[in-house]
């Protein structure tokens, strides 16, 4: 059977060797350790996954060539700033960076054309975000961005919204074969903020009675972000098993919270 063809930049995805995780892990440490050698590998073992982010933007632009480049800048300044260490797969990391490259530059090159001072709160905005979550391991505030800027929450609030697409909830990000990430998955339910500290207690008292197995994989699956084919290649066993201790773990849970 022939494989899908995309081509791009001359760049067909049928012909693009596709990292393993094991490959990628290797790469990354011998990159990390100074050997730049390797980030030419790094960038073409991961051409697919900006392809396959662009295929939602063909009717968006009528040059693709010039996205697919964008694209690749944001995967360049994914493996750049990737750490290892933090046990997050890099595909989870890298797609929002590359789908940020790929939004400003369809924003600044759109017929919408937001002031020139709103926009620059919104870059400073995002990479003094950038900066924070990078020191403290963890998103900022509108807050604290506002604070590090001189500016009122509302300023930082109003530049960054002024600058975002419209798009469906439901809207795929990513998909690797395994589950797919939709937008509403990155999303805050605001409403239900207030139960959110009673809720942290009774999760963590809850998962404290899981078997252990369960309590590894709904870390790995929830805070992670790893799919069940991940797992089970890591665990040793088959999806299935995945699947199902997963379920007993939340069915577990519920029992215990609801």
């Amino acid at each position: 059977m022939a494989r899908h063809k995309v081509e791009i930049c001359g760049v067909n995805t049928a012909n693009i060797k596709v990292l393993t995780t094991e490959e990628m892990n290797a790469l990354f440490r011998q990159f990390q350790n100074g050997d730049l050698t390797t980030k030419d590998e790094l960038i073409n073992g991961n051409l697919k996954l900006v392809l396959s982010i662009l295929k939602k933007y063909n009717n968006r632009t009528d040059n693709m060539d010039d996205l697919f480049q964008v694209g690749v800048i944001g995967l360049i300044k994914a493996i750049d700033n990737f750490d290892l260490e933090k046990e997050v797969k890099f595909s989870t990391y890298a797609v929002p960076m590359i789908l940020g490259e790929v939004r400003r530059y369809l924003r600044d090159s759109g017929s919408i054309r937001v002031a020139r001072s709103i926009k620059d709160i919104a870059y400073h905005a995002m990479k003094v975000k950038e900066e924070l979550t990078n020191a403290n391991g963890k998103e900022p505030s509108v807050a604290e961005i506002a604070e590090k800027l001189n500016l009122t929450e509302y300023e930082v609030s109003n530049a960054i919204d002024s600058m975002r697409d419209t798009i469906s909830m439901f809207e795929p990000i990513y998909n690797d074969g395994g589950d797919t990430i939709y937008l509403a998955d990155q999303l805050e339910d605001k409403k239900d903020s207030h139960y959110s500290l009673d809720m942290k207690i009774a999760l963590r008292d809850a998962m404290q009675h899981l078997k252990e197995k369960e309590r590894h994989i709904l870390y790995e699956r929830y805070i992670i972000g790893k799919t069940q084919l991940e797992l089970a290649e890591e665990i040793g066993i088959s999806q299935a098993q995945i699947s199902r201790l997963e379920k007993s773990g939340l069915d577990n849970i519920k029992k215990k919270i609801l």
